[in-house]
């Protein structure tokens, strides 16, 4: 994105205008007034390089014309050289400051725009000195001011930031930006802007791809068809797994409106045709820069929709089980302003959101902020990530590991260069909730063939489901992030298969962001074949159920009433703490427990037998408290 014109209307506009209508100019010289309405023709016919040339010849004709000073700062600006601009328009007002007071406010907002802060906070004071000034623009030069004396308390009080160009593998001669990164951090992807990449020979936004390896990041390669075409593609999220993606493209004959949400799924190696999220997602208006959550199930997109805050806000829609996203929400005015806000990124912890805008308080531009969501999903006051991640340009498109401590994006640092991708090290205070991950791949116990199967993460404390996936159907891989901090049921299912349960106590792990690599055999449901209910819980030496039973409890009551020909037993196991009668009495009474409460829930008791084995059949050993722990056990087998 190119950087955004500072001065919007507010340049010169009486001077332009006046200058070309009025009686006389600042000049007596017809040489310099001949040249000056040449200069402001070819400006209106959108010949800036002819009208700059121009001026600057008037002004070589007659140094002391004024006017001339003051509309080639208007044409440079509007050229994009706001260097030129300053050094212009310092000249102007150093010949006379009356002729055009105004021009100090245009002064500070250049010096701004260019990260010269303090010579800004000076060029905005000055204006408010000035007995002609313009009432109606004093609130916003305070604004102003306000802002740069943020921007100097920030430059003074730097935060860490090392930056990494991720090399030739990665960046080329060309624009390379919008990284997006699986949680497995194996997998980046990156807009790329190619040249000759469309049918007309032109430039072309292209997705590229890269996989880790032990030297680093291979050679980027192009992601080819179908997710590339010959129109532009871009601003694009993948899931946690990296199996999901969704980006933005504009003006397709399938569009609904000028920007629009496109979604694919890779399945195997295949990346399957990329089609339009469609309503209530996509509108008449823009979508774009879209984030998916870890389980691919929540998106976040910047619109310019009816209903916002000012002109591009950040929206979410959710999908529900048969594939159907809701109607889009507000963020709200915490995270939305009068301005822009755009480029979010939801972090894997579902909690932390990382965005661009040009309106909460900065240095300049668009800068990168972070707001954390409360227990009631509120969002918190978003904060500046501080300099010198933010500067005078803009910052956007930042993405975010999962363990939390290492950010992606693009930066025209090096401007001779364009934009490169960069990682750098996140200052702790603004680093998301660590998350862990598991993976591997699903297959039949029996056959070895992949499976596709259903995952779902429940926090066993709030017995909500955190995370929802799928492991591929193909090569029946998954990766599912599990969020620090808590305490999880993992429940793996697919029909005709007995479901697989696992737990994950992260609350007091010291280990929270370390990855779990597992492989999942699921069983057919077939008689004599039995599986350990990881995730059910008893008081100590009591048969009295905890309430964190419930989730896996409830997941073993919808396997009966979804396999009603299905009967089952449960066994109890306990460590060898204590006599053998009163933990084989313990065993039968914590295995009664579980029938009871599947009875409750109108499972047919004709279809539970329980049994108790005490500590006769240990997994592992009794001579520590972790093997202690895995021998106290419930397990299910199918009679």
């Amino acid at each position: 994105m190119k950087k955004r014109l500072l001065f919007l209307a507010l340049l010169l506009p009486a001077v332009l205008i006046s200058a070309s209508a009025q009686d006389e100019l600042s000049t007596s010289s017809k040489k310099a007034s001949k040249l000056y309405y040449e200069a402001i023709d070819n400006y209106r016919m959108m010949s800036c390089s002819v009208a700059i040339e121009k001026l600057e010849e008037a002004i070589d004709t007659d140094p002391g014309f004024l006017d001339a000073y003051f509309m080639l700062t208007q044409v440079l600006i509007e050229d994009r050289q706001s260097a030129e601009a300053v050094s212009w328009l310092e000249k102007g007002l150093s010949l006379d400051s009356t002729f055009y007071p105004y021009g100090y406010f245009v002064l500070g907002r250049l010096q701004y725009g260019q990260g010269e802060y303090r010579h800004a906070k000076d060029n905005f004071s000055r204006y408010l000195m000035l007995d002609k000034k313009d009432p109606g623009v004093v609130g916003e030069i305070r604004k102003e001011l306000e802002k740069c004396e943020f921007a100097i308390r920030m430059v003074e009080n730097p935060v860490p930031f090392s930056p990494i160009n991720q090399g030739d593998n990665v960046n080329s001669e060309e624009d390379d930006y919008w990284p997006c990164l699986s949680a497995d951090e194996q997998t980046l992807i990156i807009t790329r802007l190619v040249e000759g990449g469309n049918v007309y020979g032109g430039k072309n936004e292209d997705f590229f791809i890269s996989e880790n390896s032990d030297s680093g990041w291979t050679k980027m390669k192009n992601a080819g068809y179908p997710l590339n075409s010959d129109n532009n593609e871009g601003a694009q999220s993948i899931s946690a797994d990296g199996r999901i993606m969704v980006y933005t493209a504009c003006n397709r004959s399938d569009g609904v409106g000028r920007c629009d949400l496109y979604y694919s799924v890779k399945k195997g190696e295949r990346w399957s045709y990329p089609e339009n999220i469609g309503a209530p997602v996509n509108t008449k208006y823009k979508e774009t820069q879209p984030s998916l959550s870890a389980d691919g199930r929540t998106l976040y997109f910047a619109s310019d929709r009816p209903g916002g805050s000012g002109k591009l806000d950040i929206w979410m829609s959710s999908q529900d089980l048969y594939g159907k996203w809701s109607v889009p929400v507000n963020l709200g005015r915490t995270i939305n302003t009068p301005g822009d806000e755009m480029s979010p990124f939801i972090h894997h912890d579902n909690q932390t959101l990382y965005f661009a805008s040009d309106y909460h308080m900065g240095m300049g531009g668009f800068d990168l902020f972070i707001s954390s969501r409360d227990s009631s999903g509120n969002w918190g006051k978003p904060q500046n990530l501080g300099y010198p991640i933010n500067t005078h340009r803009d910052e956007f498109g930042l993405v975010v590991t999962a363990n939390g401590k290492k950010a992606y994006y693009a930066s025209d640092i090096n401007e001779e260069k364009g934009k490169d991708i960069f990682s750098f090290e996140l200052y702790e205070e603004v680093q998301p909730i660590e998350v862990s991950y598991m993976k591997g791949k699903v297959y039949d116990a029996d056959t070895r063939k992949n499976l596709g199967a259903r995952f779902e993460l429940i926090d066993l404390e709030t017995e909500t489901i955190n995370t929802r996936s799928d492991s591929d159907p193909v090569s029946g891989e998954f990766l599912i992030c599990i969020p620090a901090n808590r305490d999880y049921l993992l429940n793996v299912s697919k029909e005709e298969y007995i479901f697989y349960s696992d737990h994950f106590a992260l609350k007091t792990s010291h280990k929270k962001s370390e990855p779990f690599l597992k492989d999942i055999p699921l069983h057919p449901i077939r008689t004599g074949k039995s599986i350990i209910l990881r995730n059910i819980f008893y008081e100590t030496d009591s048969y009295t159920l905890k309430d964190e039973s419930k989730p896996e409890l409830n997941k073993l009551v919808n396997f009966l009433q979804s396999n009603p020909e299905v009967n089952i037993e449960i066994h109890g196991h306990t460590d060898n703490v204590g006599s053998e009668d009163y933990n084989q009495k313990l065993s039968e009474n914590r295995a009664l427990s579980v029938v009871e409460y599947l009875t409750k829930h109108e499972i047919n008791v004709q279809r539970i037998s329980h049994k108790g084995f005490g500590y006769s059949q240990p997994v592992a050993s009794n001579d520590t408290e972790e093997g202690r722990a895995r021998n106290r056990r419930t397990e299910m087998m199918i009679k």
